[in-house]
């Protein structure tokens, strides 16, 4: 596989190293952890199924105590945070290496007592699920393999004691007494269930390649997770261990675990689990579909043969899921928390499918978001089976269309044009008229508002205790540059179709010339700016925020050229960092630079200073445009540093500290982050 080449990573041995890594399976479910192995999140587990794809994510395996003998020697290899205050067992003292390419690979190693040198490598692989068979003759499964491979010169022992429960990847699990788990022996698997008080849960099976299992049962007490500790949440934890899988392994010898379940209409209700039965799987044979699976998506662009580039490719493909309430395939926000939501899809569509010319994958994701358009609005929530889908965002419905134009443009698919063109002006005439929300033009000057209390509708979207942090009521700036955008392509696309009605273009152009004309109320000449939003009472908002810049940034701009140049400037001393825009000018008395503490102080920081990475995307177009013929005022190594570096490995996180050093906060692999980057790189 090209650009499986990556970076070795020296874990710190003094102190927990807690940078984190992701594997994901096209389905929602995943796998996470830290550096060091011990568990810093609610959310960190080895097997955290997806059972309503690419919902329901559900802790089945959390971890594996590790145990390596060998000459007399017990060697501990995990790590684990207690409540007490205790880090024990202390596996990273001798953790010396991580790698993420071409799956994550950890190698800890010493010498015993009389002087033989040891090292176990750990290998863990996510296979991709793939689609849900047609006739559901193969079951959907979500899977984690994990590898252990022996050096030394002695043989050895391993012992390996899975942890696992049965809970939402948002909570916890205590020990109690209406809670126990059961298991079914079989030939080389155990197939695990859980019976919580309420009903059964899942079966999932855990398979080994060899050794002996054996049953005891009992439970692990009060883990902690220090970054739910940090973030003002229940931070403790109860993990039952079933049993534990003892083996001999001589040097150059492998042991190959691997825990699956069945996910969505696959799913059983009983020990009569419903799985594969290729046992014991073959690590090698999965790793190679992997590579082979990657090379297919992307092995022709150039930027795979770059490890950094692989690295940021592979990322792109950890948000792509197959939902499966729609039958199609959707996009998760970003991991460990965020499930798909609209408005997110739509932003990073164009880097995770246009960019990488998956344009299959481009169109049904337009499909699906026209397919649930209704009143004129694009869902920002998909609806989980039997529930509705959920409306509130004033512009994933314009970046549906803003993003349609760029597909076109990219793939001149004009057949697709006409399908969807209905929905186009559906979209339209649910702003014309008016819609949810109190969302719709101004008859006097054509420009979009809206003005429902205690709910925020744009992309800045934080509430505390039922009010909006950023209300932004009235006119968004970046809306009704969008609106304008919209009514462009609409003007097009009519010329184009519109063959029995040559008018209905001209009235879009027309209808676009007055928004053009009146988005000059946005204009900001004290200090060369755009004002961020014109409130219901008259008086605008003169907040320097980047939606100045995501009005610059779409395909038909409706600013002219010197404004857009003092707003760039402006832009880049007061917004700009190494690792994405700044959410407010750090000179307004409102701004919060440190992005911490409990949910409701978050919340408070999230718009109100934090750095966006997503942001830099649209800045770069805009500087592109704008000054063409000066350089790219974007220096993009922090960002791919941050890729192959820091916090989650292999990804970009959702957000930073505002004041330096940037810190990454959020969530630790975001979609929209990534796509944007790749967008800079790739357009």
């Amino acid at each position: 596989m090209q650009g499986s080449e990556t970076q070795v990573l020296h874990p710190r041995q003094d102190e927990p190293d807690q940078r984190e890594w992701l594997l994901t399976d096209g389905l929602g479910s995943m796998s996470s952890g830290t550096l060091c192995d011990a568990h810093t999140r609610t959310y960190h587990g080895l097997l955290v199924a997806a059972l309503e794809p690419p919902v329901g994510r559900t802790l089945l395996l959390s971890r594996l105590e590790v145990i390596l003998e060998t000459e007399g020697e017990v060697i501990e290899l995990s790590t684990n945070f207690w409540t007490s205050g205790v880090v024990s067992p202390l596996g990273f003292e001798v953790l010396q290496s991580f790698t993420l390419s071409p799956v994550p690979t950890w190698v800890w190693s010493g010498t015993t007592a009389n002087g033989s040198d040891w090292s176990i490598t750990r290998r863990i692989l996510m296979p991709h699920a793939g689609l849900p068979a047609a006739n559901g003759a193969t079951p959907l499964c979500s899977r984690v393999l994990i590898e252990y491979s022996y050096q030394g010169s002695k043989t050895a022992n391993l012992m390996v004691r899975p942890l696992i429960a049965e809970r939402s990847f948002h909570h916890q699990q205590r020990s109690r007494p209406e809670l126990f788990f059961t298991q079914t022996m079989q030939p080389q698997q155990v197939v695990l269930q859980a019976h919580p008080q309420r009903s059964p849960g899942v079966p999932w099976a855990l398979r080994w390649s060899s050794g002996r299992y054996t049953a005891d049962g009992f439970w692990y007490w009060n883990l902690q997770y220090p970054r739910e500790t940090e973030r003002g949440l229940n931070d403790r934890e109860d993990l039952f261990s079933p049993g534990y899988l003892s083996t001999r392994l001589l040097p150059g010898e492998t042991l190959t675990l691997e825990a699956v379940v069945a996910v969505g209409a696959s799913r059983a209700t009983n020990s009569e689990i419903l799985l594969p039965t290729d046992s014991p799987p073959n690590f090698e044979q999965e790793l190679n579909r992997e590579s082979e699976r990657l090379t297919g998506l992307f092995g022709s662009l150039p930027l795979w043969q770059e490890p950094t580039g692989a690295a940021l490719l592979k990322a792109s493909d950890q948000f792509v899921v197959h939902r499966i309430s729609t039958d199609s395939p959707s996009i998760i926000a970003g991991y460990p928390w965020f499930d798909d939501w609209g408005r997110d899809l739509l932003i990073a569509l164009p880097g995770l499918a246009l960019c990488t010319k998956r344009y299959d994958l481009a169109r049904e994701l337009l499909q699906t978001c026209a397919r649930y358009c209704r009143d004129g609005l694009i869902p920002n929530l998909f609806p989980a089976p039997g529930q509705e889908p959920l409306y509130n965002s004033i512009d994933a419905a314009l970046l549906w269309i803003e993003t349609l134009g760029l597909y076109l443009n990219a793939t001149q698919d004009w057949e697709f044009l006409a399908s969807q063109f209905g929905t186009v002006q559906q979209i339209l005439k649910g702003y014309m008229i008016g819609t949810h929300y109190g969302i719709q033009i101004d008859p006097v000057d054509q420009l979009i508002s809206w003005g429902a209390s205690n709910v925020a509708l744009t992309w800045m979207d934080a509430v505390v205790d039922g009010q909006a942090i950023t209300p932004r009521t009235g006119k968004p700036v970046e809306i009704n540059a969008l609106w304008y955008s919209a009514l462009c392509w609409a003007a097009d696309w009519s010329a184009r179709l519109d063959d029995q009605n040559p008018t209905r273009a001209d009235r879009y152009r027309q209808r676009a010339e007055q928004v053009r004309v009146a988005l000059q109320r946005f204009w900001n000449a004290e200090i060369g700016y755009l004002y961020d939003c014109l409130r219901p009472d008259g008086v605008p908002d003169g907040a320097i925020r980047p939606n100045a810049v995501l009005a610059l940034a779409l395909h038909h701009c409706g600013f002219e050229v010197p404004q857009a140049r003092r707003v760039l400037a402006l832009a880049r001393d007061c917004l700009l960092t190494p690792v994405g825009l700044r959410s407010l000018d750090p000179h307004s008395p409102a701004y919060i630079g440190h992005y911490g503490g409990n949910v409701q102080k978050r919340d408070r920081a999230y718009h109100q200073g934090s750095v966006w990475s997503w942001l830099i995307g649209p800045f770069g177009r805009a500087w592109r445009r704008f000054y063409p013929d000066e350089p790219l005022s974007v220096n993009l190594q922090p960002l791919l540093t941050h890729l192959t570096q820091d916090a989650c490995i292999g990804s970009i996180s959702e957000i930073f500290d505002g004041d330096a050093p940037y810190t990454a906060q959020g969530a630790v692999a975001q979609a929209w982050s990534v796509s944007e980057l790749l967008r800079l790189l790739m357009e």
